[in-house]
């Protein structure tokens, strides 16, 4: 290949040590630093001329044609796919092999020099891993599934792209073209599966139709930020080109392998009607999103200059520190005291790339002037009624609203947060540091936290455990931070750590994860071992569905149910597979413990086994959670004594 420049240099904000891998191509060396954060993309310049290559076909020259195609009539539809795939500067696939897609294996087999394969150990891991891949980097995840059921155990992780807004690529296999609709083996109708979930859906139909598929797909992900999904049937994998295949109505070379990203500036009038609605408010509070994990720079000029607290939604951590003045934590179950407060108390809100869902959470309905940004114009006024809606990237749309911004003088509003943020501070560390056992879950997390690199990538999986990621790992420096966020899905946690330690070898990854949500994709502790991926696995050991527990008593009113886990030695199965295994149950043990797994070479995890009756608390209690509370444990709730207990502790504590 001797093109000067791939699709690569679009999509990759990711930081400098994104390239140093050993395996990475030469082509790694010309990604473009353009933002400190994934989050946009940028325009590439188009390449110089293709390889000239002495090939005709028919009146036509050989350089008329796209690299894809200017291969020998020998080519598959298989080569085809992974050479456009390169074009596009895709570089890795997360996937599980199968005799459905063994001629796209047969073509990633015969360039491994440019196009890595990560074999997970089921399918639905390799969607959760590009996704976490694309969320990370901000570029395309690709995962690859067999026909059938393959596919099928592709789409929770799809979903959970979708939902997060992440470019993912999703390829499969179909059985054979002719047998279709036959019932015949793995006949599972993959494209008609996948209308939900992908925004292009497209089956393969020949050699000359797959370079114009993949142009769409990876374009209309990257521009929707959102899932594609590509099928091809086993056989047509296998089929050669010829030139009587091609219609006369598709024109050679006429799809390109090019993404030009957009970067809308709202109109002027527009940008004053916010700027004048901002400058006259008083109480000011910015909401923040995924949208904005590239300009921290912009949101923290902003609210610095209208002395406006920042609260941030669980995707959008890693915008700004979470030790920023201006930061005063995140919102909902999992927030902040300090935050619901100012969100109820502002009469201005700004919500800047947010579509955090729980609308009880927002200022009531007419108490807020608000702002909102967002790429989606349909996202405007979403959640929140909103008088000004500004279309366009966050960073774009907040540089070209600064000018227009005048300083507040008056910082009281800005300084009572500031103080609420002081004592919940406080109160975490008092949480954090407590010694009674059985050990609290937020103790492991608060050692961990102080642990951290300040480049560590942090993957959370779903359910209580994201309380204690959310409250106690804060963000530093050039840290990140995800999680499932709008599908809440559980299992996520571990493949988002793949997916990050494969983009980023030399940097650190953690992955917090509780028991339930790691034994549904236990089996990719062996994925870390195979890759030598030196991820740290902590595990909140309860023995128990938290969240659904919780759950089922303050929002119910009811016992907890169906909620009891299996005990299982995870420390015991990580050394079966070859990765190191540390066990935590005293909490004087927690930080030494977590130092040397850390410390250790390659993968590990490390099982702390928790207090199963510690409740994540929120900010916040409501009047009807705590009605609903009284009401389970009057059903004859068993660990009710046990769980008062606890609470009137944790209670006690915040008044001392």
């Amino acid at each position: 290949m001797n093109r000067t420049s791939t699709m690569t240099d679009i999509y990759a904000e990711a930081l400098p040590d994104a390239r140093n891998s050993k395996k990475s191509s030469k082509r790694h060396s010309q990604l473009k630093e353009s933002n400190p954060l994934p989050g946009s993309f940028e325009i590439a310049k188009r390449p110089e001329t293709h390889r000239q290559i002495r090939r005709t076909r028919g009146n036509e020259r050989a350089d008329d044609f796209p690299e894809g195609e200017r291969m020998s009539k020998t080519a598959t539809v298989a080569d085809h796919l992974a050479e456009r795939l390169i074009e596009w500067g895709v570089d890795t696939i997360f996937g599980f092999p199968g005799d459905g897609i063994n001629g796209i294996f047969e073509a990633l087999r015969t360039r491994q020099d440019k196009l890595r394969f990560i074999q997970v150990r089921h399918e639905e891991a390799a969607a959760f891993a590009a996704c976490g891949y694309a969320k990370y980097t901000g570029r395309l995840g690709v995962c690859l599934a067999t026909s059938g059921p393959g596919g099928i155990h592709l789409l929770n992780g799809l979903y959970d792209a979708r939902c997060d807004g992440q470019p993912v690529l999703a390829i499969t296999g179909h059985t054979f073209h002719d047998l279709i609709g036959t019932h015949y083996q793995q006949d599972v109708d993959l494209d008609k599966l996948f209308m939900d979930v992908a925004a292009y859906n497209q089956r393969v139909m020949g050699p000359a139709h797959v370079i114009a598929v993949v142009d769409e797909a990876i374009k209309t992900s990257l521009t929707r930020r959102t899932v594609s999904h590509i099928t091809i049937p086993k056989d047509i994998q296998e089929w050669t080109k010829s030139d009587d295949e091609r219609s006369s109505a598709n024109i050679v070379n006429h799809s390109g392998d090019l993404f030009a990203a957009p970067h809308p500036v709202p109109p002027e009038e527009l940008l004053k009607r916010a700027a004048d609605l901002i400058n006259k408010g008083s109480r000011v509070v910015m909401l923040i999103g995924r949208g904005c994990l590239n300009a921290r720079e912009e949101v923290l000029a902003l609210a610095e200059a209208v002395g406006a607290p920042v609260v941030k939604a669980l995707l959008g951590k890693a915008a700004i520190p979470d030790r920023n003045p201006y930061a005063i934590g995140g919102t909902g179950l999992l927030g902040t005291a300090p935050a619901q407060d100012a969100l109820q108390e502002c009469d201005t809100l700004i919500i800047a790339g947010s579509g955090f869902p729980y609308m009880e959470f927002y200022p009531k309905p007419g108490k807020a002037k608000t702002v909102q940004i967002d790429l989606d114009p349909a996202r405007i006024g979403l959640r929140h009624a909103a008088e000004v809606g500004l279309i366009g990237d966050c960073r774009t749309v907040l540089q070209a609203l600064q000018p227009l911004i005048e300083r507040k003088k008056d910082r009281s509003f800005l300084e009572k947060a500031q103080k609420s943020m002081t004592a919940w501070n406080e109160l975490m560390e008092k949480r954090g540091t407590r010694s009674d056992m059985p050990m609290k879950p937020q103790v492991v997390t608060w050692h961990l936290n102080k642990l951290l690199d300040s480049d560590a990538i942090v993957s959370s999986d779903s359910g209580t455990i994201a309380t204690w990621s959310a409250r106690y790992i804060e963000i530093r420096d050039r840290m990140q931070f995800s999680l499932s966020g709008s599908l809440a899905t559980m299992g996520n946690g571990l493949p988002y750590s793949i997916g990050a330690a494969v983009a980023y070898p030399g940097r650190q990854v953690v992955c917090v994860v509780g028991d339930g949500g790691l034994t549904m994709l236990l089996g990719e502790i062996a994925t870390l071992v195979k890759y030598k991926l030196p991820v740290k696995v902590i595990v909140i050991k309860n023995n128990v569905l938290g969240e659904i527990k919780w759950e089922q008593m303050a929002q119910e009113g009811n016992p907890q149910f169906g909620v009891e886990l299996q005990p299982i030695d995870f420390a015991g199965y990580a050394r079966c597979c070859g990765a190191a295994g540390f066990t935590i149950e005293d909490p004087k043990d927690a930080e030494s413990i977590l130092r040397q797994a850390l410390a250790h070479p390659g993968p590990a995890v490390v099982e702390a086994v928790v207090d199963p009756n510690e409740p994540p608390l929120p900010g916040n209690i409501s009047g009807e959670e705590a009605l609903k509370f009284v009401e389970a444990m009057a059903k004859g709730e068993k660990d009710r004594w046990k769980i008062i207990k606890t609470i009137l502790q944790d209670k006690i504590r915040e008044v001392i």
